[in-house]
């Protein structure tokens, strides 16, 4: 249990542009940063982080919230775990009780999965160093590699003694159940005898890393010459990890990646771990199998550029082929670099030295479309049908290309390698296109149809509850908005008055902005239509009738998800004052430089629509009155609301027919 004093410390410290940063290219937009959302697929920012406000709103998808909740979102932390992470992010010292056996068993399943792995990770490293075969086997294959202790440290690597069930000997011991190091595939269970193994005996260990840090599986290396074990074994999908989502080095190379604006993108965990070595940092891999769309979305939070290094021979660009297709679909920027037949980037390294991979790297990475139409041309000589066949392959992969502007520069170059006028590739880049917009509809799942209900079970009890579907609440009024917008971004925010004394003379006072709106609307007794709005409004105006602390980021953490999201929208400012007038010498005044008026107008404006509905109120009275005193006295009251609806009026200097 982390106590409220510390909790306050790390949330006072933790700068949330800072911790998702680690997760999303951000680029600084006046007093925002925005990025790409990591919470669905979009090619235009639309995620912006406040640093002032300590919030993140996704314009795109609606996610929002602090740097806790997008910890818990995005990590699927609990709250704990995400206090956890921020203060070993920020060296905050947190005391805790080491559990117990019993309670290690009491927690979550996917909790206990976590706990499972990074301890096998501290077990496995620990025995790399400190175990006399650890340190004659594994360790002295990673030197063998070039691989520094330094470097071994950095990405967790370790041993796994051969030994039929060392670890899992070990792991029982320390309190963890058996279907817990199933789970994690750690250990293998024969159903036929019951015995069980480690799954990883006798090989060197690459744990798997979340963005976060956390270990989510394992890829061990066999180090013997056995013909029937295969070479690298990795860890089973289980809750916490799933191959297809995840990059080898990403958590390494995250930082690297945003700051190249690049990504290097290897085949294997020896690569990865070399390229670091040899200083090229951003670079990653695929776990042990082919490149998916998730794995190429979680490369393009940081960079939309990708430099493909796979082996020269026929099977390395095969598999470089395969790969790019993805990359262009989902409107990456992708170079290539080949290797000399037979070489791969650890064993160049190896060989040649970090300087001169670096050199390498640099020399010979070129477009992809250009190297892989060039590389085809090589086999087609003087057959036409073969080449009809390239040049509809090539338009094939750049209709892949989203941006328009790219596509019409490929066009161009491919019509100068290939000898064929542009018309012709513009043409069936057209049909190419509109045939994968064709596939794509094609493709795209029907929605669900509605299930049938017959009359006898539509009037029959449930058997379960059934949560009944929201009305649909139509969007606030924009004065509405714009008061409650001013409550949450400015509620403390000192205001001067003039306010009448006994004689009549007036003198100044200062009053927060929220009291100043909360006392005008509750003297004309008037509230908001929209609920969310008036949700808002009344927990000011019940700060400001019991003299409480007006505290915005109350909406932040709220329970009531359409509220936090509500608020949180209207927290984020997506505007900037473009630095072309300050180069011309023009000042433009900020908001927080004229909310005087600002509030005046605000206030005005909302009476003024309250007049509208009363106004409109009256007529259906009116139409519905009997006569007599009645009809009397609501032409009076409409009488009395237009000529104040025009006083208003003349004070926003507004014309009011």
């Amino acid at each position: 249990m982390i106590d409220q004093e510390t909790i306050q410390r790390i949330m006072d410290t933790a700068r949330i542009e800072e911790v998702i940063g680690d997760f999303v290219s951000l680029k600084k937009r006046g007093a925002n940063h925005i990025g790409c959302c990591p919470f669905h697929n979009e090619k235009t920012p639309s995620f912006y982080v406040s640093p002032s406000k300590g919030i993140y709103k996704c314009f795109g998808c609606g996610e929002a919230g602090d740097v806790v909740g997008f910890l818990k979102k995005h990590e699927h932390f609990t709250y704990p775990e995400a206090l956890t992470y921020l203060a070993k992010k920020y060296n905050i010292e947190i005391h805790e009780e080491e559990q117990t056996a019993e309670q290690r068993e009491r927690q979550s399943e996917r909790d206990a999965l976590f706990h499972v792995t990074e301890f096998a990770q501290k077990y496995f490293a620990d025995l790399l160093s400190g175990n006399e075969m650890g340190r004659a086997v594994g360790l002295s294959y990673f030197h063998s590699r070039g691989m520094s202790d330094e470097i071994i440290r950095r990405f967790g690597l370790g041993y796994c003694l051969d030994e039929w069930s060392n670890f899992t000997d070990h792991a029982r011991k320390s309190g963890y159940s058996d279907a817990v190091l199933e789970k994690t595939g750690l250990t293998i269970f024969k159903e036929d005898t019951g015995k069980s193994y480690d799954r990883f005996r006798g090989r060197v260990m690459f744990p798997i890393y979340s963005i976060s840090g956390r270990v989510l599986g394992f890829s061990g290396r066999i180090l013997s010459s056995e013909k029937q074990a295969a070479k690298y074994v990795n860890s089973p999908d289980s809750d916490i990890y799933n191959k297809s989502r995840t990059l080898y080095g990403l958590y390494q190379a995250r930082s690297a990646i945003a700051k190249a604006n690049k990504c290097y993108l290897v085949e294997g965990n020896i690569d990865v771990v070399s390229m670091h070595q040899s200083g090229v940092e951003n670079t990653v891999a695929s776990c042990g199998t082919s490149l998916t769309v998730e794995q190429i979305r979680l490369i393009k939070r940081y960079t939309p550029n990708v430099t493909v290094l796979y082996d020269g021979d026929p099977a390395g660009i095969k598999a470089a082929l395969r790969a790019v297709d993805l990359l262009f679909t989902e409107g990456m920027h992708v170079r290539l670099v080949l290797f000399p037949d037979g070489e791969d980037p650890d064993s160049y390294a190896q060989k040649h030295g970090s300087a001169a991979l670096q050199d390498y790297l640099a020399q010979h990475e070129e477009n992809f479309i250009m190297f892989k139409t060039r590389v085809q041309l090589e086999g087609v000589k003087d057959d036409p049908i073969r080449k009809a066949e390239l040049v509809k392959d090539t338009v094939d992969t750049i209709a892949l290309v989203p941006d328009l502007l790219e596509r019409t520069e490929y066009i161009a170059q491919c019509s100068h390698l290939l000898g064929v006028p542009e018309e012709a590739l513009s043409s069936e880049l057209s049909k190419a296109i509109n045939r994968n917009r064709l596939k794509a509809y094609e493709e795209k799942p029907a929605p669900a149809p509605a299930p049938a209900v017959s009359e006898q079970a539509a009037g029959a009890a449930p058997s379960a509850p059934v949560a009944a579907p929201h009305p649909s609440t139509p969007p606030p009024d924009a004065c509405e908005m714009h008061l409650i917008s001013l409550l949450l971004n400015y509620a403390d925010h000192p205001i001067e008055v003039m306010v009448p004394d006994e004689s009549g003379d007036k003198h100044p006072e200062t009053h927060p902005l929220a009291e100043l709106i909360v006392n005008d609307l509750q003297d004309d007794e008037l509230s908001f239509t929209h609920p969310l709005c008036q949700q808002i409004y009344s927990h000011f105006a019940e700060a400001v009738d019991n003299g409480g602390e007006m505290d915005p980021t109350y909406f932040i953490t709220v329970d009531d998800e359409p509220l936090r999201q509500f608020a949180i929208s209207l927290m984020v400012d997506t505007y900037r004052i473009s630095d072309s007038w300050r180069k011309k010498q023009v000042y433009v005044p900020r908001l927080e430089d004229k909310l005087q008026e600002d509030i005046t107008e605000a206030l005005f404006s909302f009476k003024l629509k309250c007049l509208d509905n009363r106004i409109a109120d009256n007529a259906q009275r009116m139409r519905m009155a009997s006569g007599g005193d009645e009809m009397f006295a609501l032409l009076q009251e409409k009488k009395q609301l237009i000529d104040l609806r025009r006083d208003i009026g003349l004070m926003l200097h507004r014309v009011i027919s």
